[in-house]
């Protein structure tokens, strides 16, 4: 019997749907997988991994690893439905179609991307589909809202600032409630077909595999995951306490550290669904407050909401030129700054212990990010928010594309943020957020016997006192790179300039 026949008879089989993981790594709140699932006679969940992508592309260690732990954590929830996570090597419009024909695909489902290159991408492959005679259903779940009904309301425009964006939420009403997860019962009787080599050919791969060299790699202080991510979830609401007074978080030396209710990562890589996360926080205050939340319970989700939606429609957010919200600012060029910022040596030790934990974990506190974004752009160095951006999307697993550029804009007051004459000083807001210097011991243990008083300015410890704490600036931690007060006054001037041009 040749292939033909054979796909033709799969054909007559009934329905064989095909779900295609990007983000939305979870089985709760995941409207596509359970609409592939309907009536369905074979199902099989997908991953497509580029490994050429992976040893070329800008995107560290600690973020594979994370995306790799999301992976496994999904197979072993699949393997509980007696099914499995194929994860497919190669390019989607490739690879998928070739699978498809072999497994005489009818049905593909995935979860909306709203960002501009998974649009394009999506619509090739649906085109393709649409060739193969397959039925395409994508549904959204990775935003609370259906972002075009924002842009609709808001005359056809995503709205550019907060207060307009929150306006019109307000009179949306609130999001859908997220869906149940899918289990043993909502697959029904759709099986998956396995071969005894699926670990060889479809097996998530390991790090050594995808041409990391692994020596030397700090255990990860954030595990991937959808488990992980609602246990998570239960640990951030049973401090009742926190989220009944929630407010603007307050910056604590313990703040600084990466918290085991922190899910910024999980949000990233849809391993929490924001409309779970949303609902379980609207229900809780309402258990103890015994009413209505305001919407600055909900702050980091609708932040994220908002620079999803001002990004959607333009392909072009993650760029100054071209970049029609974004002020044409003429940064400086400095190749050596750069790597002096990126790599945690810029001399001044709140600056330079943020990056050191940045690279060394994945994450940083929101303030510590507002303190190294203003030093690059337009505090100290005055390089563009184009180049941390990249590094912040190298290194920081809560990277994505829309809120890691919509925040440089705005920390960089290129965007959505205009009060440039207000500038963190890097030794002052430093002192503020780390007292004691705790924090900057722990990721400069260079500066660990440096007296309190001079451990947020070294260069300022008597020769002796430097001697004594066992580092001598200039030779063992470096001078500061700048003088922060005569550089911050200039930018200020160049900022106000720039402005005037705009």
């Amino acid at each position: 019997m040749n292939v033909d026949v054979l796909e033709s008879a799969a054909h007559q089989e009934g329905k064989h749907a095909v779900h295609w993981f990007r983000k939305g790594l979870r089985l709760h709140d995941n409207p596509s997988l359970r609409e592939g699932l309907k009536g369905a006679t074979t199902f099989r969940c997908v991953f497509v991994l580029d490994p050429w992508f992976a040893s070329s592309s800008n995107v560290g260690i600690n973020k594979w690893r994370f995306l790799l732990q999301c992976l496994d954590d999904l197979d072993r929830s699949l393997k509980k439905l007696d099914s499995r996570l194929f994860v497919i090597r190669g390019q989607p419009a490739d690879a998928l179609p070739k699978l498809f024909r072999e497994w005489g695909t009818t049905a593909l489902t995935f979860e909306e991307d709203p960002e501009p290159f998974g649009r394009v991408r999506d619509h090739n492959i649906t085109t393709l589909c649409k060739e193969m005679g397959i039925t395409v259903d994508q549904k959204d779940s990775h935003t609370l809202y259906q972002l075009q009904n924002i842009i609709d309301r808001n005359g056809g425009k995503a709205p550019l600032t907060y207060h307009q964006f929150l306006a019109i939420i307000a009179r949306m009403g609130p999001p859908p409630q997220p869906e149940p997860s899918v289990t043993t019962h909502s697959v029904h009787n759709a099986h998956t077909p396995l071969s005894d080599d699926h670990d060889e050919k479809y097996g998530v791969p390991t790090l050594q595999e995808l041409g990391f060299d692994i020596e030397g790699l700090n255990p990860p202080v954030w595990q991937g995951g959808e488990t992980e991510a609602l246990t998570r979830l239960e640990r951030h609401l049973e401090r009742k306490a926190w989220v009944a007074s929630f407010g603007r978080p307050k910056m604590t030396p313990q703040s600084l550290l990466p918290s085991q209710t922190g899910l910024s990562p999980y949000l990233r890589f849809g391993c929490l669904s924001t409309r779970l996360f949303y609902y379980q926080l609207t229900d809780l205050y309402k258990k103890i407050k015994k009413a209505f939340p305001p919407l600055s319970l909900h702050g980091q989700l609708l932040w994220r909401e908002f620079f999803y939606c001002a990004a959607t429609k333009n392909p072009n957010f993650d760029k100054m030129l071209g970049n029609p919200i974004c002020v044409q600012i003429p940064w400086d060029k400095n190749a050596e700054a750069l790597a002096k910022w990126a790599n945690g040596q810029t001399g001044f030790p709140w600056i330079d212990a943020i990056m050191t934990q940045l690279r060394q974990e994945g994450w940083i506190h929101h303030l510590a990010r507002h303190a190294v974004a203003c030093f690059l752009t337009r505090g100290d160095l005055w390089i563009s928010w184009e180049e941390g951006m990249k590094v912040f999307e190298e290194l920081l697993l809560d990277a994505d594309w829309s809120v890691n550029a919509g925040t440089w804009m705005w920390l960089s007051c290129s965007s959505f943020f205009q009060q440039f004459f207000h500038c963190y000083c890097p030794v002052k807001f430093g002192r503020k957020a780390d007292p004691n210097g705790d924090y900057i011991r722990k990721y400069l243990p260079m500066l660990k016997n440096m007296p309190t008083q001079y451990i947020h300015e070294p260069w300022m410890a008597p020769d002796n006192v430097q001697k004594g704490a066992k580092c001598t600036v200039g030779l063992h931690y470096p001078l500061p790179m700048v003088n922060h007060i005569t550089v911050s006054r200039l930018n200020i001037q160049r900022m106000k300039q720039a402005r005037l041009n705009h």
